[in-house]
């Protein structure tokens, strides 16, 4: 019952503490706080809204990448039990993605690309 609670929404189960990898030079409570305010709503994208504690399929281009590896459209279906999770991607001159991700957590996200000088 821990999904239904928004406090849990917050929160980050997979990696409860900040990485060693993650801002190496800073340290105590500070450092934890960025962590968790790094990536808000971790697990309610994960496995409130998503399905990445259960079994599912992926069909479509590119299974497992978020982006077409050669650029243009990709896209894909997340399968779950009687249950299809569209996803979209595009990236060229704006970068975006809509729907379940490969590893099944919910997502969108829009980008411009800049142009080199």
């Amino acid at each position: 019952m821990k999904k239904v609670n928004p406090l849990y929404w917050l929160l980050n189960d997979d990696d409860k503490r900040a990485p060693d990898w993650y801002r190496p030079d800073s340290y105590g409570i500070a450092r934890e706080i960025m962590w968790l305010v790094r990536n808000p709503f971790h697990n309610l994208t994960f496995y409130v809204l998503g399905i990445a504690d259960k079994e599912f399929i992926v069909k479509g281009d590119y299974p497992t990448h978020v982006f077409n590896p050669y650029g243009g459209w990709k896209r894909h279906v997340i399968i779950y039990k009687r249950f299809k999770l569209p996803f979209i991607s595009y990236i060229g001159k704006i970068k975006f993605y809509a729907g379940w991700r490969e590893r099944g957590n919910l997502g969108f996200k829009l980008t411009f690309n800049r142009r080199a000088k």
